[in-house]
């Protein structure tokens, strides 16, 4: 018992050294805050979507395509805030914010395509509007792919360190004597 006493002091030293590192999070609050605001931009974002009517286009001309695009940016900028809700509520959280992040882009590129539709087919201010805000969501994707970086790294280091503290205590543990069960038994 005394060998496992003295491995106490050494793991909690070895988890203060791993908060200790340079892969620094930016704090749960301070995220929090910047999703908030994306939130609010993609909620703003909605009712100019709702404006666009491709079924209209397709009278002058254009690919019924659009339609599908149109659809599916609505349905992506419904995951993206009930994604954000999701990483707003646990931003340490990898698979979310990576997919918060996935769905941002997502939403950007349909936004890109659909505005040069609007363009030549409906209202060229429409398009104006529709690119401002990609241009807004700029931002927001640059600290979320900031932070995206440094959640990992924050991660691999806390598995960098669970893996080094295991492979010390199997260590420990290969080196210590086999003691039989007469010698137990015997104990008091």
């Amino acid at each position: 018992m005394p060998s496992a006493r003295k491995s106490v002091p050494i793991l909690l030293l070895s988890c203060l050294a791993a908060f200790a590192q340079p892969a620094e999070l930016t704090p749960a609050w301070d995220f929090r805050k910047s999703v908030e605001e994306l939130k609010a931009q993609t909620a703003r974002l909605t009712p100019l979507v709702e404006q666009v009517d491709p079924k209209n286009w397709i009278a002058k001309g254009a690919p019924e395509a659009y339609i599908g695009q149109w659809d599916a940016l609505r349905a992506e900028i419904g995951y993206l805030i009930r994604t954000a809700d999701a990483l707003a509520r646990d931003p340490e959280k990898t698979t979310v914010t990576l997919e918060a992040y996935l769905r941002l882009q997502a939403v950007e590129a349909m936004l890109g395509s659909l505005s040069q539709g609007v363009r030549r087919y409906q209202n060229p201010a429409l398009a104006d509007l529709l690119e401002a805000m990609v241009t807004e969501n700029h931002n927001h994707r640059v600290r979320l792919r900031e932070y995206l970086v440094e959640l990992v790294a924050a991660k691999e280091a806390e598995l960098r360190i669970v893996d080094q503290e295991a492979q010390r205590c199997r260590a420990a543990l290969i080196r210590q004597p086999v003691q039989s069960k007469k010698t137990e038994s015997k104990r008091p």
